[in-house]
């Protein structure tokens, strides 16, 4: 199992901590994707031609969106954006190994075997107790970390699109139809260099 590069101190305790693993994934959300209508707002240039003294002496509607420089956005997507993205899937993809590869130190790998056993050597008489048959085992750490991902790989996703659409309509990005392909297209872009 290889961690990304990116991410040196990257371990399978940080992927078994889901708090702080969840924890990560919501700060680094909120901080790019969350505020992404401010993250474009700060990059709208208000006037670039300077004040028109004669704008105040007629009634104009105000448009509901400022336009952004083509350059400004293109280098917040490269820059932020996809850096952003790629960080939390390098985290994903990881954490995903980790939950699939044999945790030879689960600490409750004992208990479990322990509970499966006294399950084994229980008396199931569904005629004087119809719930006796009933029995739900402890899912190892690896299973739980996985559901977890594939919450998070969910969570991702929605707002992954959400962002896109929101950029795709405040930058006009023709070249890319999906948030899918622009970041594909982006990793080939800096994978070679």
């Amino acid at each position: 199992m290889t961690q990304p590069s990116s991410l040196p101190s990257l371990t399978p305790q940080f992927c078994f901590s889901t708090v702080i693993l969840r924890d990560f994934l919501r700060i680094s959300r909120s901080s790019i994707d969350d505020t992404i209508t401010q993250n474009l707002n700060a990059l709208a240039t208000p006037a670039k031609t300077g004040f028109d003294p004669t704008s105040t002496s007629r009634l104009q509607s105000r448009p509901s969106t400022r336009s952004i420089d083509p350059n400004d956005c293109h280098a917040f997507r490269e820059q932020v954006l996809f850096p952003s993205w790629q960080t939390r899937s390098d985290i994903i993809s990881y954490c995903s190994l980790v939950a699939t590869s044999p945790d030879p130190s689960d600490p409750e790998a004992a208990l479990r075997d322990a509970e499966n056993e006294k399950n084994r050597e229980r008396v199931i008489d569904e005629r004087l107790d119809p719930y006796s048959a009933r029995y739900f085992p402890r899912e190892p750490r690896t299973e739980q970390l996985a559901s977890i991902l594939r919450q998070e790989m969910g969570v991702e996703n929605i707002i992954r699109a959400r962002t896109w659409d929101i950029i795709k309509e405040r930058c006009g990005d023709p070249t890319a139809t999906s948030w899918e392909e622009a970041l594909a297209q982006w990793r080939r872009t800096h994978s070679s260099s």
